[in-house]
């Protein structure tokens, strides 16, 4: 059979394919990376059609283009499952403050942290948010992410939020990176509603998530070799999301907030536990939330109830790290439960302004104490699951997207032994290479 290309010889190809039966990794299966030494992969046009050794593939298969791997490893492209990729300015002289001991919520209290970026994210031409991220966006890119969610939350009224939700848009267009869109018109709680917190929700719940829910874009596809193609129609936002947590919004609030976005239409995820539990994790598994985020303070019985249900749990060590905290989510808890766990940078202005997965993979393995093979997993087949395209990407299979990385390293361990340099030597994006190594 003739295909499009073939990748052989990589010195290890890490499948990471789902489990009998499909969906996410849970527990002891997150330590399976689907290994294949000497490993090959067919690729007809975006598409994985073949897996395999290279004796296995090349016997098989002819190709237009043929991509020596040898001394390299070849893995899923990342997923972020959860980004806030899109603002505009920064907050660097928060980071004196947070130096001298002021934390987190004293600096979004006294008028900074979110608010500020919600300042000049509002001052920004969607054009200038649209070059700011898109630069992010090749950072992450190049560090190997090749599908990214990512948040609103910086406009928090209908008119900025809807210009992130453009912005999200254009960059899902015009960029290499896939980008899955959420509403998080509940990152915080804007200025002109300083002490109203329950009129900013009744405003969410009545003004803005009946307009998001119901915005949709035109989409063109297929419409390659200048053919015509095909219109269809994508919503805005496929996840409302929610910071639940004291001083933004509590469980009722949330619960209201998350209520209205699912009659609306919206699949769900809430940022809980990053400071104080306030029961976010029982709401989003009785809400049939697709992720649960943050999970630094979960108490065990939650821990618990969170690794028996279909929630995946994901966790953002650079978030911590960046805070200068010593408490992380317990993951390896998690894992033992027999939970599903995903990984993710957390990426924003404030508190992590990290683009590179390889970062977290790193600090996964040292502060949430999984194996350098479960970090893998998270930041990918798991990841994908959550942000619902755990059918398309994240893994190295018959079927999937040929979303693709060499890495320059001799064992995939690496991944996590190593830090603060980029292992990527190739990104390859639904079957064509989008990155490499200059």
């Amino acid at each position: 059979m003739h295909v499009s290309r073939i990748i052989y010889h990589a010195r290890q190809l890490l499948t990471v394919a789902a489990p009998p039966g499909g969906g996410p990794r849970r527990g002891v299966q997150m330590a399976d990376s689907g290994l294949i030494e000497d490993g090959a992969l067919a690729i007809k046009g975006e598409v994985i059609v073949a897996v395999g050794t290279s004796a296995q593939i090349m016997a098989a298969y002819t190709a237009d283009d043929m991509l020596d791997a040898s001394d390299c490893i070849v893995l899923p492209g990342f997923v972020d499952p959860h980004t806030h990729v899109v603002w505009a300015g920064d907050r660097a002289a928060e980071f004196d403050l947070r130096i001298a001991g002021a934390s987190y919520m004293q600096i979004m209290q006294a008028g900074g942290g979110i608010v500020s970026t919600v300042k000049a994210t509002r001052a920004a031409s969607i054009e200038e948010l649209v070059a700011q991220t898109a630069r992010r966006l090749d950072r992450m890119l190049a560090h190997g992410t090749t599908t990214a969610e990512a948040k609103t939350g910086y406009g928090l009224n209908l008119d900025d939020e809807i210009k992130m939700l453009d912005a999200i848009r254009i960059l899902d267009e015009d960029h290499a990176i896939d980008l899955v869109p959420t509403f998080l018109g509940a990152h915080a709680v804007p200025p002109e509603f300083s002490g109203r917190t329950d009129a900013y929700v009744d405003f969410l719940v009545a003004e803005v998530i009946p307009v998001v829910a119901d915005l949709q874009y035109q989409v063109v596809l297929n419409a390659a070799d200048g053919g015509p193609g095909y219109t269809t129609y994508v919503p805005a936002a496929r996840f409302c999301d929610v910071f639940c947590e004291h001083g933004v919004f509590d469980l009722a609030q949330s619960e209201r907030i998350l209520t209205a976005a699912a009659e609306a239409g919206m699949a769900l995820k809430l940022h809980v536990d990053e400071f104080a539990p306030l029961g976010g994790t029982p709401l989003a598994v009785r809400l049939g939330a697709t992720s649960v985020d943050h999970l630094v303070s979960t108490p065990p019985d939650h821990l618990a109830l969170l690794a028996q249900s279909n929630t995946i749990g994901v966790a953002l060590p650079g978030t911590p790290f960046g805070l200068g905290h010593h408490e992380f989510t317990p993951a390896r808890r998690l894992l033992d439960l027999g939970g599903a766990l995903a990984l993710a940078t957390d990426l924003n202005p404030g508190t992590c302004w990290c683009e590179s997965m390889q970062f977290i993979i790193a600090l996964a393995c040292r502060f949430l104490r999984l194996t350098p093979a479960e970090a893998i997993c998270a930041a990918t087949l798991n990841a994908a699951h959550a942000i619902g395209l755990g059918a398309v990407v994240g893994s190295l299979e018959v079927g999937k997207q040929a979303d693709i990385l060499l890495l320059d390293a001799p064992d995939y361990r690496h991944l996590g032994y190593r830090f603060g340099t980029n292992l990527v030597q190739q990104v390859i994006k639904k079957g064509q290479v989008v990155w490499r190594e200059e």
